[in-house]
């Protein structure tokens, strides 16, 4: 294991994306919607290179410099329109054809208003958000005209941007409130307000972050406590009535400075400057909580992002290694999980170190709840599972090992019970509407998976125990067990000779009742006879009496047999010759005689006759009654 100081739970991707560094002569600019970064070389003229958001993804163009220095700079989401903004008051929009500009049919769109900035809302349409309010307009380049096509009045101060939800957040200049506003196709739609408290407080938009959490939409607001001083997050969820947005948690930070946020696999990341860290919290884990609100401390003391070499051109055969400044005056961060050194000419993306974390957590049951909700939590939540379940841990943190066994199958039962709901809401030639899949959770830890660990710890004293544990908790969930974990723990307990918990979990049916488990348990009989009894009782739960039936006969009990078969299959279904030979073969005589007298009265009953039809071929076990029972009248042969 890592030496404490040398954890590190947060990585800048090696996937990174380079680009020409900020200078007096490059600029640099990132849209965060396409997630593409611009360095644009003398406003355009000697070149605009354009990357993101896959390493690969690259568009080179030039454009004629048309005075003053661009403040904003985004393609379409097709790539095929620019929209360039030089000035307060327009726009221009240039048209390419491929990757290259036709800098012949640039449109220029102006306003009467200080325009803060714009979104592209669709590959025609672009929304433009100034001091007076938002308007969307339509681009038609075969026209080169630009076109109003809906518009909200409002009094803005500043902006936030959203490009995954196209939601708008807005400062209005009375009473400083945030106004949430849908900008899409032809549509602006404007939602209920953040609460700010009365009266409402002055926030600044340096304060204000955009993200996602689970996926809901979330304004973090980043503000000092009234009483500590300390900086606190205020996470406002759009998750309420008409999306309303509510004040559902405070990340508690017990520092002070510069702050900026990041979401990463649903974690909610606060960077703080001047302590190089960087701060975890997870929402869906419990907190203190206090009206209505949750109150969260970070998940583990801050750590600082792990180290990073960047590779510099060098005459030497590895090149020359340069450690990168972390936390750096010239980062810039975007959502989700994006961050941009202009000045290095890098941008990158920051990823979770699961298994690090891990290590930094010992509560057990904390440590479930955080892994089930991460997107690479499934093989380190078993990891987690499998160190309980060894030898060293056994006993004493069976209570423990029972309670992830629930939180886990719970997840498994909502999403069983979901799928059998999709394909039972609709018949089979009927296609749903939609024709939407159910979205499997995060984490989803079937029985194969449990399966796999379980076999780890094989034939170990404390296997019967642990096996029973989670047996007993798809039972809480009504969650059927499947053939394999079914063979697992019959297997256990034959070997442990707890026939009595087998007889009693094939009563309760809480073991796959099939054909194939009978056979299974059947296939151990030898080892005691009450392991053949609990196959039978399994068999005759399914009404599988035909294969109990072969089973009796199997095992010299004829008088069962045909006792069962005449209850179940009925006399007249009854084949004479099965039940005559096994009787034969038993070598009992009081067996066979009453076999086969049983069978002379079917013959009366049906055809009026003690003779046995020839069909059935019993003239062997004819001449061996007569010739045993003698005293009796003989039954003539079948005539042949």
């Amino acid at each position: 294991m890592d030496k404490p100081n040398g954890i590190h739970y947060i990585e800048l991707a090696n996937n990174f994306i380079r680009f020409d560094a900020a200078s007096q002569l490059t600029k640099v600019f990132f849209d965060d919607t396409n997630k593409q970064i611009f360095a644009v070389r003398s406003g355009g003229a000697t070149g605009v290179v354009v990357k993101g958001p896959a390493e690969d993804a690259v568009i080179t163009f030039c454009m004629s410099d048309r005075g003053g220095d661009i403040h904003s700079i985004k393609f379409s989401p097709d790539n095929q329109i620019l929209a360039v903004q030089r000035v307060e008051n327009a726009v221009e929009f240039v048209c390419f054809q491929g990757d290259q500009p036709q800098l012949q049919d640039i449109i220029t769109h102006q306003v009467k208003t200080l325009i803060y900035g714009f979104v592209w809302v669709h590959n025609r349409e672009l929304a433009l958000i100034s001091n007076t309010g938002v308007e969307v307009f339509q681009i038609l380049p075969e026209k080169r005209q630009v076109r109003s096509v809906k518009a909200l009045s409002i009094s803005i101060k500043w902006f936030a941007w959203s490009g995954d939800a196209n939601v708008a957040l807005l400062c209005t200049t009375e009473g400083n409130t945030l106004v949430p506003v849908l900008v899409k196709q032809k549509v602006i739609t404007k939602l209920p307000k953040v609460n700010l408290g009365n009266p409402a407080r002055e926030v600044e938009e340096s304060k204000v972050t955009l993200g996602r959490v689970y996926g809901v939409l979330a304004v973090f607001i980043l503000q000092s406590n009234s009483t500590t001083g300390m900086m606190e997050v205020e996470v406002h969820l759009l998750n309420g009535p008409g999306l309303a947005p509510q004040k559902c948690h405070v990340l508690r930070l017990s520092l002070v400075g510069r702050f900026a946020i990041n979401t990463v696999d649903n974690l909610i990341v606060v960077h703080h400057q001047a302590t190089a860290t960087s701060l975890l919290f997870d929402i869906a884990l419990t907190g203190e909580l206090i009206d209505d609100v949750t109150y969260h401390a970070p998940i583990t003391p801050g750590r600082s992002i792990k180290p990073f070499g960047l590779k510099l051109p060098s005459l030497l055969p590895d090149g020359h290694i340069m450690q990168c400044e972390l936390y750096s005056t010239n980062w810039v961060l975007f959502q989700p999980n994006i961050v941009i050194d202009a000045k290095l000419g890098c941008m990158w993306y920051l990823n979770l170190c699961i298994e690090p974390l891990c290590n930094l957590i010992s509560d057990r049951l904390r440590l479930t709840e955080f892994l089930l909700q991460r997107s690479s939590g499934k093989q380190m939540q078993l990891k987690v599972v499998q160190q309980l379940m060894d030898e060293q841990y056994k006993g004493t943190l069976l209570p423990v090992l029972e309670t992830i066994f629930d939180k886990i199958n719970k997840i498994y039962a909502s999403w069983v019970h979901l799928t059998l709901q999709n394909q039972t809401a609709l018949p089979s030639n009927v296609k749903s509407p939609t024709n939407k899949q159910a979205t499997p959770p995060i984490v989803l830890i079937e029985q194969s998976d449990m399966v796999q660990v379980f076999q780890s710890i094989a034939e170990r004293p404390h296997m019967e125990t642990v096996l029973m544990l989670y047996l007993q908790s798809l039972n809480k969930y009504n969650i059927a067990a499947q053939e394999e974990l079914s063979k697992m723990i019959i297997s256990e307990l034959i070997r442990n000779r707890s026939f009595d918990t087998l007889r009693r979990l094939v009563s309760y049916s809480m073991l796959l009742e099939s054909k194939p488990i009978a056979c299974f348990l059947l296939s151990h009989s030898d080892v005691n006879s009450a392991i053949s009894q609990v196959a039978i009782d399994m068999l005759g739960k399914m009404q599988a009496y035909e294969i109990i039936i072969e089973v009796m006969l199997g095992q010299g009990r004829v008088i069962d047999a045909l006792r069962l078969a005449k209850n179940s299959l009925g006399t007249d279904k009854v084949q004479a010759r099965k039940f005559l030979e096994a009787a034969y073969k038993s070598q009992d005589d009081l067996i066979f005689h009453s076999v086969y007298r049983f069978f002379q009265m079917r013959n009366l009953r049906m055809y009026e006759t003690l003779n046995f039809p020839k069909a059935e071929q019993c003239t062997e076990f004819i001449q061996h009654y007569n010739n045993t029972f003698p005293a009796d009248n003989a039954v003539k042969l079948p005539k042949s």
